[in-house]
């Protein structure tokens, strides 16, 4: 007989999840009467591998053929902790630790996690289960004329909005990322009310900041908006008009590193005062110069990206303390948030900082950071991070969904991947970060997710991937799934948020493929798009979908069951992506479904098919 213990269930942790400190949490395993243990010890380190504590456990029930052991404990200090169980029997000692999904093994295994994170911790309520837009700004929409005089040159703009983005090379090797569809700040605010028939209570933009390059990761000027943009004014309209409509919005915050063409480095001395064109530029102690000034630390060895040192005083006051530093012009303009790009880039003192002070600006201000793997015990650059356990970020952007729901719909999970995934973000993360999850399915970094989702055969050619499209089967088959992945994608914790287009069947390879220009054409009769306005509708409507807590069962190989619960209500969600359907024997009421039939009082749900039902 195995000793049972399972984190996630109450009967075995009394509070799932994280704590806070000085929260007490009681924890009970079962072990079978047949061991006749003599002892029973909890026994916490932290990451270190040190001891933190060890509680006595003492038997308090007995279930069937098991001895109930328990203790109840709390943490005084903020951190992460790792534990197992030390038992004496009359027969041996051993260390009980965790594996696989719920099962635990004698003598090796894995330790289970617990964060406990600071008392005072909270996202702001205002964004738990709201649904977030992103846009990258230049390819979204094209209102008016700007002034470009003062853009940094050379650049060009396409006159054919279904152009490909230019992705060739030059004679010297280097893809400028110089050409530009002329998207702008009027054009996204002209949209406002196209994004409300979505039920967008968020946009996220990609930078919008002055800089060369169509991306404008190369941050020139902090405090300008790009030409190519528009100006403050029309930021400032953007702000006012999006939250006449119950719309906030969240700038990308690229604090790492500069383009070397701008007034901070100012390698070809177009500004005049930077670090390369001025020996004496105020910005130069912002820089790692290893010989100045041709050698310097660049962002992955990206010349044109040159590093800045976030420790360095004079730049963390431009960026956050100065009375009118970077967050506080651009909040103070309207902004309600920052992504922070490469967060594991930056010190976990300039994070910290930053989001008090945002808060001290706007209290419900948001903070989410560009993090690809689990945040909660993410390491970086050797160091364990501290974005929960520090109160450093209010959320993540959640790729471990993204990949797990992709992987799963595409056939190369069960649900079990899927299922481990969900359920152990959901347990590592604190209940208000999860509830703020940034849950993309593409972004401006990634395949978009109609052609990850095609059963097609990619071209190894990058031109060819340039033109690829679809043939109608196959498109018609990935929409089937597609509509599974979204629907995953809004029923699951955290915040849906779609990235521009996909709503539309966008298809798209790696990046810049991923980053066309919206095709505002396919907006009528779009049956892509009448499914992200039903299910954005009912994800707006019930509670349970935006704070419940979740549930996932494999209800066998391919079928999985989501269950959201709040105040006593429930959502499910049946989702079949095998080849046998699936018979659900169910008197509910449906709000929505795809690839289903009744057959006799029964729902029969097909492969790709799924219904969500109370």
């Amino acid at each position: 007989m195995q000793i049972i213990y399972d984190s996630k269930k109450e009967i075995f942790k009394s509070k799932f999840g994280t704590l806070r400190e000085n929260e007490g949490c009681t924890i009970n395993i079962h072990v079978p009467k047949c061991y006749a243990a003599h002892t029973c010890f909890l026994v916490f380190t932290r990451e270190n591998g040190m001891m933190y504590s060890m509680y006595s456990m003492q038997k308090t029930d007995e279930y069937n053929e098991y001895d109930v052991y328990s203790c109840t404990f709390s943490f005084a200090e903020a951190g992460l902790y790792f534990y197992k169980f030390d038992i004496k029997t009359q027969y041996e000692e051993f260390s009980l630790y965790k594996q696989g999904y719920d099962q635990t093994n004698k003598y090796k295994g894995g330790m289970w996690q617990l964060s406990c994170v600071p008392s005072d911790f909270d996202a702001p309520e205002q964004f738990m289960g709201s649904i977030m837009y992103q846009i990258f700004p230049d390819r979204f929409c094209k209102v008016g004329c700007v002034d470009t005089t003062e853009k940094l040159k050379p650049f060009w703009v396409h006159d054919n909005m279904s152009d490909v983005p230019c992705f060739m090379p030059d004679e010297k090797g280097v893809v400028q990322n110089n050409d530009f569809f002329g998207g702008n700040l009027k054009g996204i605010t002209s949209k406002l009310d196209y994004l409300k028939t979505l039920n967008v209570d968020v946009i996220y933009l990609n930078p919008i900041f002055k800089a060369y390059s169509n991306h404008r990761y190369d941050t020139a000027d902090y405090m300008k908006i790009d030409e190519m943009l528009g100006d403050e004014k029309d930021f400032a309209n953007l702000c006012k008009q999006a939250h006449k409509r119950g719309i906030k919005i969240i700038l990308d915050g690229v604090f790492s590193h500069v383009g070397s063409n701008s007034k901070y480095f100012d390698c070809e001395n177009v500004f005049g005062n930077g670090a390369v064109s001025n020996e004496n530029s105020p910005y130069r102690c912002w820089f790692d110069f290893k010989e100045y000034p041709t050698d310097y630390t660049s962002w992955w060895g990206i010349k044109t990206l040159p590093c800045v040192d976030e420790n360095n005083k004079e730049y963390r006051d431009y960026i956050i303390n100065d009375e009118d530093s970077v967050i506080a012009h651009w909040l103070n303009l309207g902004a309600d948030g920052f992504r922070l790009d490469v967060a594991d880039e930056l010190p976990d003192s300039f994070i910290s900082e930053l989001r008090t002070r945002m808060k001290q600006i706007k209290k419900d201000s948001f903070l989410i950071g560009e993090v690809w793997e689990d945040a909660s015990n993410k390491c970086s650059y050797g160091v364990r991070r501290k974005y929960f356990t520090g109160g450093e970020l209010d959320s993540v952007m959640n790729y471990p969904f993204k990949n797990a729901i992709i992987d799963y719909i595409c056939g190369r999970d069960n649900g079990y991947g899927l299922r481990d995934v969900v359920m152990s973000i959901s347990e590592n993360y604190p209940r208000s970060v999860l509830n703020c999850l940034m849950n993309s399915l593409s972004t401006h970094d990634t395949v978009r997710v109609l052609s990850a989702l095609g059963d097609i055969d990619v071209p190894a050619d990058k031109e060819k991937r340039a033109c690829f499209r679809m043939s109608v089967d196959e498109f018609k088959n990935a929409e089937k799934r597609l509509l599974c992945a979204v629907l995953l994608q809004f029923v699951l914790p955290g915040m849906p948020c779609v990235y521009y287009g996909d709503e539309i069947g966008t298809e798209g390879f790696e990046d810049p493929f991923c980053r066309s220009f919206f095709d505002w054409n396919k907006t009528d009769d779009n049956d892509i798009l009448d499914f992200y306005r039903q299910i954005s509708k009912i994800r707006s409507c019930y509670d349970e979908l935006k704070y419940g807590k979740v549930d996932i069962d494999v209800l066998c190989d391919n079928v999985l069951q989501v269950r959201r619960e709040h105040n006593g209500k429930s959502i499910f969600a049946v989702i079949n992506t095998g080849e046998n359907s699936y018979t659900l024997d169910m008197n509910a009421d449906v709000l929505v479904s795809a690839n289903t039939r009744d057959e006799f009082g029964k729902k029969i749900i097909e492969k790709n098919g799924f219904i969500l039902h109370l």
